[in-house]
C-alpha cells in the first residue's frame, strides 16, 4: 500500500499529457515513447499488478472514450451513461459499501491515442477497463490489455474478432453480423419494389469494413447484389464524385456503413443531389449527433439497433429516470445505455467477487484475472434487457429493434422511432 501515493502523483502528471497529447491526435511517435516508458511499471516504480489492490480512492476502474476527434459524439454520449451510471450504482452502495472510483481518459479518435490512454489507466492500476470506442482502436488497444491480464468491456466495438482478441476481452455491444440484417430486412418490407441497392464505407475504420461485408452478404441474401460499392474516407466530406457514381447506377436502395460525421454529411449530400429512394444506415449512426449534421434530411432514415428506451425493466427505468433529469426530459440514445451496461456489469461482478474474495486481501493480478471469470459467468438484467456472455466474451443478448428516424418540422431535432 505504501506505492498508493506515487502511483496516484505519476497517474496525475501523465493525465494531464495524455489529455494534451490526445487534443493534437497524439503523434505517433510521442505515443511510442510515452507507452514504453509508462509500460516500465508507471514512471519507472514498481508494477501495480504485484501490490494490493489500492482501494484508498474507492475501487478502481478506467475508462477509455473519444472524447476529442471526430468520433467525439459518441464519446460524449458513453460519457454521459456512465457518470449516470456511476450515480446510480454509487448511490445504491457502490462494492458491497466501498464507492466505485471510475477515471475517464480521452483517447482521441485513433489508435496511438486509444495505446496512451489503455497504458496510462492500467499503470494507474484500474481493475478493469471500458472502452474503447471504436472497433479501429479496439484492435490496437486490446492486446495491451490482454497481455497485461485486464479485464476490458467494449460498450460500442460492433467488428467482427473483437472478442476473439483474448480472455481478458468482452463486449457489452451486439456484433453487426447480428443487428446489422435486420434493417435490410425491415427496408424490404416497407419497400417491396426495391430491386437495386448502393453500397457505401469507409474503407480506413476497421467498424465500416467489417459492417459492409455483413450488409452486403444480407443483401445478397434477399437476391439484391450491389450495383455499386462505393469507398471512402473517415474524415473525407465532399462525396459528391462516389454519390455521382452511384446515382448512375439507379439504385432505389442505399446503404451505408460510417460514422455520425461522414454518415451525417453523406445522408445530406444524397438528398441534395436528388436521390429520393430508402437509406439504411449501420450502428456508426445510432446516435442523435447525426441530427445537426443532416438535419432535416436524417428524416426516413433506417436503422437496426441493440437498444429500445420503451423497454421497462428496472434497470432501463433507473437509465431514464436518470438521463431525463439530467438532460431535461429527452431519451438515451443506444450508445449512453451501452456505456451504462458496461459499468454495471462490471460493479456487479465485482460485489459477487468481493463478498467471496475480498478485494483487500488481494493482490491487484489476481483480482484482474478472478473479476474476468466472475463477469463471464454472471447473468444481467440491464437497460438492454437481459444480457450474459459466451465463454470467449461475445454479448449474449435476446432484443433487438428497427428504428426510423422522425425529424421534427424545424429540421433540427428528431427521435429514433421503433416500427413495430
Amino acid at each position: 500500500m505504501a506505492a498508493g501515493p506515487r502511483l496516484q502523483s505519476c497517474a496525475a502528471t501523465s493525465s494531464k499529457a495524455g489529455i494534451r497529447l490526445g487534443r493534437r491526435h497524439r503523434a505517433a511517435l510521442g505515443l511510442a515513447l510515452l507507452g514504453s516508458a509508462l509500460s516500465l511499471g508507471g514512471c519507472g516504480g514498481p508494477d501495480p499488478a504485484q501490490q494490493a489492490v489500492n482501494l484508498s480512492q474507492g475501487v478502481p476502474l478506467g475508462a477509455v472514450l473519444a472524447m476529442s476527434g471526430n468520433a467525439n459524439v459518441y464519446g460524449q454520449d458513453q460519457k454521459t451513461g456512465l457518470n449516470l451510471a456511476l450515480a446510480e450504482l454509487n448511490g445504491k452502495g457502490g462494492i458491497n459499501g466501498k464507492p466505485l472510483a471510475l477515471q475517464i481518459e480521452d483517447s482521441g479518435s485513433d489508435e496511438p491515442g486509444a495505446n496512451a490512454a489503455f497504458t496510462l489507466q492500467i499503470n494507474r492500476g484500474v481493475l478493469a477497463l471500458i472502452g474503447p470506442t471504436l472497433s479501429q482502436q479496439a484492435f490496437s488497444a486490446d492486446p495491451i490489455a490482454q497481455r497485461r491480464g485486464v479485464p476490458v468491456v467494449a460498450p460500442s466495438n460492433t467488428a467482427t474478432g473483437i472478442p476473439e482478441i483474448g480472455h481478458f476481452i468482452s463486449r457489452v455491444s451486439a456484433q453487426s453480423s447480428v443487428i446489422a440484417p435486420l434493417s435490410i430486412a425491415r427496408a424490404l418490407q416497407l419497400h417491396p419494389q426495391i430491386r437495386r441497392a448502393a453500397v457505401f464505407y469507409a474503407q480506413d475504420d476497421a467498424y465500416s469494413s467489417a459492417e459492409t461485408t455483413i450488409f452486403q452478404q444480407a443483401l445478397t441474401a434477399k437476391g439484391l447484389k450491389p450495383v455499386t460499392v462505393q469507398r471512402t474516407q473517415l474524415n473525407d466530406q465532399d462525396f459528391q464524385t462516389q454519390i455521382s457514381a452511384a446515382l448512375q447506377q439507379k439504385p432505389d436502395l442505399v446503404v451505408l456503413s460510417l460514422q455520425a460525421v461522414d454518415g451525417g454529411n453523406m445522408v445530406r449530400q444524397l438528398r441534395e443531389l436528388g436521390y429520393k429512394g430508402a437509406i439504411v444506415v449501420g450502428n456508426g449512426m445510432n446516435t442523435p449527433n447525426i441530427y445537426p449534421i443532416c438535419q432535416k434530411y436524417c428524416d426516413g432514415i433506417l436503422i437496426a439497433q441493440a437498444y429500445s428506451p420503451e423497454l421497462r425493466t428496472p434497470a432501463n427505468i433507473a437509465l431514464l429516470r436518470r438521463f431525463k433529469a439530467s438532460q431535461g426530459g429527452a431519451i438515451p440514445p443506444q450508445l449512453t445505455a451501452q456505456a451504462w451496461t458496461a459499468l454495471q456489469v462490471l460493479a456487479e461482478a465485482l460485489q459477487r467477487l468481493d463478498r467471496r474474495q475480498p478485494l483487500q486481501q488481494t493482490n491487484l493480478a489476481e483480482a484482474r484475472k478472478a473479476l474476468m471469470a466472475e463477469l463471464l459467468s454472471g447473468t444481467y438484467q440491464t437497460p438492454l434487457g437481459e444480457i450474459r456472455f459466451t465463454p470467449e466474451g461475445e454479448v449474449i443478448q435476446n432484443d433487438f429493434f428497427v428504428a426510423q428516424v422522425r425529424m421534427d418540422p424545424s429540421g433540427k431535432s428528431g427521435r429514433f422511432a421503433l416500427l413495430p
